[in-house]
């Protein structure tokens, strides 16, 4: 089945060459796309589309959220909108939730936020563990999310257990934990900050997912200075998250991590062995900024700008959580990467999507697991599309809060928009 998606404005395809073209036209044969170019010239095709001078971008590619979870945190979030000051703690309480609910429900609820994301153009995202923080949970949660997800991660090391020593957990952690996740998991992560894991037990927490052949990454430096950018940038992790408090130092560990990459060529591959660990030459760490997350703790927005400008990739993401950041708008993040954080339209539509297709390992070519590239518009990558309700992309900025999302393909295949 072939689809022809005509009469486009505006076709971002953040391919390579960052090429826009207009008044193009794309086609979609099965879960890819076959080809993409001027209207005029299009081939023929089973059914035809007319995308009425809308603008077409790739879909959303969500690279940073947890959406195994239960229960509510109004009580929360009104609390620190009242002038109280953000801490881990909050993660405990989602914990207790999520491990009194049943594995249906947690599944009919991971699935509705899913849902909800793909029908405002996400269709490629990831989702972490965290909040089952013991081993039972542990791998019920992978599980769940390897059902719902398009990728998932490893996020046992997100809070030590209230009442459990943070030496004996962290070896929990990367003993029996890991083993019971990983038929489920493709990444690990852990919450390098005072107030959860140290230096030192993120060290051993990174090396042993390592050694299992997870591929890494690592919330870091998002309630101060810490080492999180640093063993980032030592274990070769595929991202480093937050990256709200950063020293020039770390701007400039970080942009020594892309030193040698060929930008975005595809001839770079996925890596070893596909697991986002990156070799010579390839993709360094992404600085993954989340906007959403940083609005609702009222921390100072992620420097999106200096990053970019001393050559960092960055990739947007909305970190859906029920404690910071209930959201799964990748738009809102956009906007608010525009509005606040002193990015072009164009820079934030491309770490909404290839950004985070690069914190993923899947931005070029077929990899090791024989998925198809996502978070851009080419001939062979995945037909990840996402049909705008206006005539560009300048639009996201311009109206903002306006909902924008007019049509969206998966994979090819057409989705329900709300």
């Amino acid at each position: 089945m072939s689809i022809l998606i005509t009469n486009i404005a505006e076709l971002m395809t953040q391919d390579a060459e960052h090429r826009v073209l207009r008044d193009a036209a794309v086609v979609i044969e099965g879960e890819r796309i076959s080809w993409l170019g001027p209207a005029a010239a299009a081939p023929a095709a089973d059914e035809a589309v007319d995308a009425g001078g809308r603008a077409l971008l790739p879909g959303w590619v969500d690279s940073h959220t947890h959406l195994i979870f239960a229960g509510d945190r109004t009580a929360e979030f009104e609390a620190r909108m009242a002038g109280e000051s953000y801490s881990a703690g909050g993660i405990a309480v989602t914990t207790g939730a999520t491990r009194s609910t049943s594995d249906f429900d947690l599944t009919r609820l991971a699935m509705g936020r899913v849902a909800e994301a793909v029908a405002q153009g996400t269709t490629y995202l990831e989702t972490k563990t965290g909040y089952g923080l013991d081993i039972e949970n542990e791998a019920r949660s992978a599980r769940i999310a390897s059902t719902v997800a398009d990728e998932v991660t490893y996020l046992g090391a997100h809070l030590v257990p209230a009442g459990t020593d943070a030496e004996e957990y962290t070896e929990l952690v990367c003993g029996p934990m890991l083993a019971a996740v990983l038929p489920y998991v493709r990444w690990a992560d852990v919450f390098c900050e005072q107030g959860a894991f140290n230096e030192d037990q993120s060290r051993r927490v990174l090396q042993a997912c390592k050694d299992a052949g997870l591929g890494l990454r690592v919330h870091g430096n998002q309630l101060g200075e810490g080492p999180g950018v640093r063993l980032a940038v030592e274990f070769g992790a595929a991202s480093v998250d937050h990256v709200n408090y950063l020293s020039a130092a770390d701007i400039d560990a970080l942009a020594g991590t892309w030193t040698g990459w060929d930008g975005g060529t595809g001839q770079g591959g996925t890596g070893q062995g596909g697991t986002g660990q990156r070799g010579t030459g390839q993709r360094g760490t992404v600085a993954t900024c989340l906007p959403a997350c940083d609005l609702s703790t009222r921390q100072p927005l992620a420097p999106g700008r200096e990053l970019l400008d001393a050559g960092v990739q960055i990739a947007l993401a909305s970190n859906c959580n029920p404690g910071t950041s209930y959201t799964s708008s990748m738009a809102f993040c956009v906007t608010t990467a525009v509005l606040q954080m002193r990015l072009s339209v164009h820079e934030a539509v491309r770490a909404a999507t290839y950004g985070g297709a690069l914190a993923l390992g899947r931005e070029s070519g077929n990899d090791a697991d024989g998925e198809r590239a996502v978070g851009s518009i080419a001939v062979g990558h995945r037909a990840d599309l996402h049909l705008l309700n206006a005539p560009s992309a300048t639009h996201l900025a311009y109206r903002p809060g306006i909902p924008l999302t007019h049509a969206v393909w998966r994979a090819g295949i057409a989705q329900p928009v709300r």
